[in-house]
């Protein structure tokens, strides 16, 4: 299938012909995909094997009318329950173990099958806007940039280009968003959220990625790593993305049994 390929001025310049965009687009394999690869980030939890169990306390024996546990022996606190779970200060019951397994696995054919589905959900209109994305003045959806687009190397410069393609819009949603979380996350630096804006896909690095990394919601990834995690945030699939011609080639390349057997079964 053939799209229209656009400069940096939102300008027509060539055309493209590709078949990613053309693999049916499976919601509940893409949800579970996302669920499989976002646990691959969840850090191991454990407890110290010796937690409430580092204190002096021993049982004082029978014929005190007291109950069987072991009591700290010294003052000030001579006589306090400890170590037994329903202690104050003692050992927790049934606590995670390090060496738990978080990590789930996923096939490698069921892999690559979601991300050619949620890469050709990008090119699908009503699931870009219905993700609550601002498409009205997108130039075209798929929305695919001359490679010019990896060498972009200000950020205003980008937001000059953003606006031409018709992103800007976008871009504001994203940033008016912006909500202050609370609790735990806001202690270890993640105090602020921001709404997933558009997503930069590009073949090469050429400063590009200095240039989007400090606007708020907007991602760019090379194509060789792009996943599910990427193209649908949260397992939903529709993500307003830019693809430059040299991604979908790259693409292609890492998809190409999945493409193969799409147009065997055609």
């Amino acid at each position: 299938m053939t799209f229209t390929v656009f400069d940096l001025s939102g300008i027509q310049v060539s055309e493209i012909e590709t078949d990613i965009f053309q693999q049916p687009i499976r919601t509940e394999l893409i949800l579970r995909a996302f669920n499989h690869l976002q646990s691959h980030s969840y850090q191991p939890k454990g407890r110290y094997p010796r937690a409430g169990r580092d204190t002096s306390a021993e049982f004082f024996g029978t014929g005190l009318g007291l109950a069987r546990v072991p009591r700290i022996k010294n003052p000030p606190h001579r006589g306090r329950a400890a170590i037994v779970t329903m202690a104050v200060g003692g050992r927790r019951p049934h606590v995670e173990t390090p060496n738990k397994v978080v990590a789930k696995r996923l096939n490698r054919k069921e892999r690559s099958l979601a991300t050619a589905s949620a890469a050709a959900a990008t090119a699908d209109r009503l699931l870009v806007a219905k993700r609550g994305h601002v498409v009205e003045n997108v130039a075209s959806i798929p929305l695919v940039v001359a490679d010019e687009l990896e060498e972009v190397l200000k950020t205003g410069e980008l937001m000059s280009v953003a606006d031409a393609l018709g992103l800007s819009q976008d871009i504001v949603r994203a940033k008016q968003g912006k909500k202050t979380t609370g609790g735990k996350a806001s202690m270890r630096g993640r105090r602020t959220r921001y709404p997933r804006g558009p997503l930069i896909v590009y073949g090469s690095d050429r400063g590009i990625w200095e240039a989007a990394r400090n606007i708020p919601g907007l991602d760019c990834v090379a194509a060789r790593n792009v996943s599910v995690i990427h193209l649908a945030p949260g397992g939903v699939p529709g993500r307003l993305t830019v693809w430059t011609s040299t991604s979908l080639e790259i693409l292609s390349e890492r998809l190409a049994d999945r493409l193969r057997r799409l147009v065997t079964n055609v």
